[in-house]
């Protein structure tokens, strides 16, 4: 745990050290990497999906859930 915690520390001090020290700037950043990231996702499931949408696979999913 102690390791995670010096890596986060780490990558935390970077972030706001790329925003010059600016912890809104650094905050901000974060909510745009987080979004980038969030479209992606949906975009690769919306693929998965697309590839994945036969008969079969939509039975196995309705008994899945």
């Amino acid at each position: 745990m102690a390791m995670t915690q010096t890596v986060n520390e780490a990558a935390i001090d970077a972030v706001i050290a790329t925003c010059d020290g600016d912890m809104r700037g650094a905050i901000c950043f974060l909510l745009h990497v987080t979004r980038q990231l969030e479209t992606e996702l949906r975009e690769l499931y919306a693929a998965f999906e697309f590839e994945h949408d036969s008969p079969s696979e939509r039975r196995v999913q309705r008994l899945l859930h």
